[in-house]
């Protein structure tokens, strides 16, 4: 499935649909644990990837050291060609393949696993990273809370932390001058990469949430496709 060309007819998506955006949100569906039974033997992972998702220990709080062995490696950040069709200086997100480009110089692009948002909490359309936030505060939205009353303790806000839903860097989302809810985050379960499981936000490892927050200029233009 993840050959799957990005077509033209989605790269013509106009600014009409994000819809449903009081849905949006960044907590997790709870993920069956991993069955060491019949789980398959970790992949033989190159040092040059052990070192790509190595520990960071002079972050605000010390990030450990990704479990890419949960990982198929095909969401292990990559250089490749660009296939978007998007000019350089724009984020691409490729939903159905599980993919978010960084388009760059010279027609290539740098590409994040993701984990996505579940049914019924997908979108899709273009608007721009407006900003971004180092170790941000989570405030989960109103309607969020509702669903999910166990929130309620964080109605103003979650303090930073390995345990706070954005993890080390969230970039923001917006449409023209309104804020959509939904960001790019980070996340600290490998195991959501590849996966549907969000409420709407796109997540990637800390390690690479941290790469593509240095890459992306405020303003630049984002692509979400369904």
């Amino acid at each position: 499935m993840h050959s799957t060309p990005i077509s033209r007819r989605h790269m013509m998506l106009g600014t009409s649909s994000l819809a449903a955006l009081a849905l949006a949100g960044c907590t997790t569906t709870t993920i069956p644990p991993v069955t060491t039974a019949v789980a398959p033997p970790p992949p033989s992972i190159p040092p040059e990837y052990l070192a790509m998702y190595a520990a960071i220990p002079d972050e605000r709080f010390l990030i450990p050291a990704a479990r890419i062995d949960l990982v198929d490696p095909i969401y292990w950040r990559r250089e490749v060609e660009n296939p978007t069709g998007e000019r350089a200086g724009v984020v691409v997100v490729d939903t159905p393949n599980r993919f978010l480009y960084w388009t760059m110089a010279n027609d290539r692009a740098m590409r994040y696993g993701v984990g996505i948002g579940r049914e019924g909490f997908a979108w899709e359309g273009r608007g721009h990273i407006a900003y971004g936030r180092e170790w941000p505060t989570w405030t989960p939205p109103s309607d969020m809370i509702d669903r999910e009353p166990e929130l309620e303790q964080y109605r103003n806000g979650m303090g930073p932390g390995l345990d706070n839903p954005l993890g080390p860097r969230a970039l923001y989302i917006h449409q023209g001058n309104r804020d959509t809810l939904y960001r790019l985050h980070g996340n600290m379960d490998a195991r959501s990469i590849g996966q549907a499981v969000s409420s709407g936000c796109v997540r990637l490892l800390f390690q690479d949430v941290i790469d593509l927050y240095e890459r992306v200029t405020w303003g630049a233009p984002i692509v979400v496709l369904q």
